[in-house]
């Protein structure tokens, strides 16, 4: 019954595909398919950062803050306003938020306002200001430096042809 038989078969190996193969662990995808622009935690920047991608910033920002994705650091600290079109909080800002969607987190200090299109507070979230929801927290915010420079030069008069080369 619980004898071993002299023959005992040993079943084939089956080599696997390469597509079976572990796959590696991905990056958290960014609205420019790269990764996010990061301020790291022994950086003090003092002026705007804007930037049409994601940003994480983890060290001290003093200054305005413009970005497609925002993510504040547990030890980051912004001192200015932050334009984003999606907000994470983790860290310190003194400053108003605006954002398509704000999220505050447990490990948060904002003392500021929050101006949002949709908000979630982590519990713990600490929160010193006024909140208002907008369709579009976006619309009156300051256009961003050197936009009306870029609109203006984007517009541009027809190049003339060089005149023909006379036959030598």
């Amino acid at each position: 019954m619980f004898s071993k038989s002299k023959e005992t078969e040993i079943p084939p190996v089956v080599p696997q595909p390469a597509a079976a193969a572990v796959a590696p662990a991905k990056r958290p995808a960014t609205r420019n398919g790269g990764v996010p622009s990061i301020i790291s935690a022994e950086l003090i920047v003092r002026g705007t950062l804007i930037s049409a991608g994601d940003v994480q910033v983890d060290g001290k920002v003093d200054g305005d803050i413009r970005a497609a994705g925002l993510v504040i650091g547990d030890k980051a600290i912004i001192t200015g306003d932050v334009y984003a079109e999606e907000a994470t909080v983790r860290g310190r800002v003194e400053g108003s938020i605006r954002a398509r969607k704000v999220t505050p987190c447990s490990t948060c200090h904002v003392a500021g306002n929050i101006l949002h299109e949709a908000l979630s507070v982590e519990s713990g979230a600490f929160f010193e200001g006024n909140c208002r929801h907008s369709d579009n927290p976006l619309a009156d915010a300051p256009e961003a430096p050197g936009a009306s420079e870029r609109k203006a030069t984007a517009v541009h008069a027809p190049i003339a042809a060089a005149p023909p080369k006379a036959a030598a």
